[in-house]
């Protein structure tokens, strides 16, 4: 599939999934807080990822993608995008079929890398703008 095909953002926004929300903490003013409360209002199950590993949303965090136990569908980054190829190697370790990389968030060769291992690719783009354009 292309990047960021229509069919498979609907996909990943409608069919209940897993996301690891990376770089998700307790701050409400972070975009992040408010995407991952909509991803829980679509019926998500959400994993804040955050050194402080804090709850969020009263969702278990976790310091680092290896530690999160389970199935992972979508790894969400709300990071610096100088992080952005170690979370995607992080990815890539965890067997997630798919990343998500927030409005900002790049890294060409980490998203290449990424597509070489047969993830899908989602850049530029948020979930939250998304849904809501999608009518969810």
């Amino acid at each position: 599939m292309a990047e960021n095909d229509p069919t498979h953002i609907d996909r990943l926004l409608t069919v209940p999934g897993r996301w690891a929300v990376v770089g998700l903490s307790t701050n409400e003013d972070r975009p992040a807080f408010g995407v991952a409360a909509y991803l829980q209002a679509l019926g998500h199950e959400i994993v804040p990822v955050h050194p402080r590993a804090e709850t969020v949303h009263g969702a278990k965090g976790y310091a680092t993608l290896a530690e999160v136990p389970g199935v992972i569908d979508v790894v969400d980054l709300f990071v610096n995008s100088g992080h952005v190829g170690q979370v995607i190697d992080q990815a890539i370790a965890v067997g997630a079929p798919a990343v998500w990389l927030q409005l900002g968030v790049h890294d060409a060769d980490a998203e290449a890398r990424a597509r070489a291992a047969g993830l899908r690719v989602v850049a530029g783009v948020c979930p939250k703008i998304e849904g809501r354009r999608r009518g969810l």
